[in-house]
């Protein structure tokens, strides 16, 4: 009786697992491990990704004792890929710049369960391909591989398809901000009591920055210096002029409602020229179908009958 390749593949793979399990599983020790002995005397606090926390915590008293099963070897796997896998302060920024709190660790985890997940479908697709049409163990290795490295860079689109669309947001919103404030300042408010102000009745991503520079004000910080680190982890081009605008304002006692009105001015001029912009590209764009679909079909209701004309007079 022949067996596939495929099949082989498949059984090597399960063999390796149950092996890889029983390694793992049969690690005992006899007590508490060192950094567990020495934890109540350093008070350290540990920073891990809360995707990788345990459920509950072992006491100083229970025992060492490795548990088996799959939830701490993935734990275990995701803390080596954590930490080989060190963040580097570009993913600091870029995940500063989406919100919503994420860490560096948050995101490796989410990229290993990704790839752990693309892995998974990638063997379901091989095994489905050598079945059906007879691939081989090269189609499954191939499916695998791609899967994988389709699922681990997913995380990273949806981290690209996060920042431009929040940021998109804040361009949107920084029109009626800048003119709130302006109105604010007019009326004899100062800057940190018109950022309150806007605070209180607004809502949305550049409002929740705001709130963040307050934030910081009350610590302790400067307006200026608060602003300058909005700036500095808000790569937006319109907000960096806005922001250098306020400092300058401040700095030099110029009047901030109208450096306020001309940076809300310059925004909606920018919208208006990239609007004017994505029309002369959708126009570009609908000249498409109509020279390779309409104008050569109206040609050929024009030709034809002249050509049946000659043809028939021959």
């Amino acid at each position: 009786m022949s067996v596939s390749p495929a099949l082989l593949v498949l059984l090597g793979l399960v063999h390796a697992a149950g092996l890889w399990l029983v390694l793992t599983g049969s690690r005992v020790t006899g007590g508490p491990s060192f950094s567990t002995r020495i934890a109540p005397q350093l008070r350290s606090v540990e920073v891990e990704s809360a995707l990788l926390a345990r459920p509950g915590r072992r006491s100083s008293g229970t025992s060492g004792r490795t548990a088996v099963g799959p939830g701490p070897i993935v734990r275990r796997l995701a803390h080596r890929v954590v930490r080989h896998a060190a963040p580097s302060a570009t993913l600091e920024r870029r995940l500063v710049r989406a919100g919503g709190g994420t860490t560096a660790a948050d995101f490796r985890a989410e990229q290993l369960l990704c790839a752990t997940g693309g892995l998974l479908l990638g063997v379901l697709c091989g095994v489905a391909g050598a079945a059906r049409w007879g691939t081989g163990a090269g189609g499954m290795l191939l499916a695998v591989g791609a899967t994988t490295a389709a699922g681990y860079l997913l995380r990273d689109h949806l981290l690209r398809r996060r920042i431009r669309i929040r940021e998109s947001r804040m361009l949107a919103e920084f029109p009626a901000v800048a003119e709130l404030m302006a109105l604010s300042v007019g009326a004899g408010e100062s800057a940190v009591a018109s950022l309150e102000r806007v605070c209180r009745v607004a809502e949305g991503e550049l409002t929740a920055e705001f709130r963040g520079v307050l934030a910081q004000t009350r610590s302790g910080a400067g307006l200026v210096h608060a602003l300058q680190d909005f700036s500095a982890r808000t790569p937006v081009a319109p907000i960096g002029r806005f922001v250098d605008g306020i400092v300058v304002a401040i700095e030099r006692g110029t009047p901030l409602a109208d450096v306020l009105r001309a940076q809300a001015q310059d925004v909606r001029d920018n919208d208006k020229r990239e609007l004017m912009e994505a029309a002369g590209r959708k126009e570009i764009a609908m000249m498409v179908p109509l020279v390779f679909c309409v104008l050569p079909l109206t040609v050929v209701f024009a030709v034809y009958p002249g050509l049946a004309v000659l043809e028939l007079g021959f």
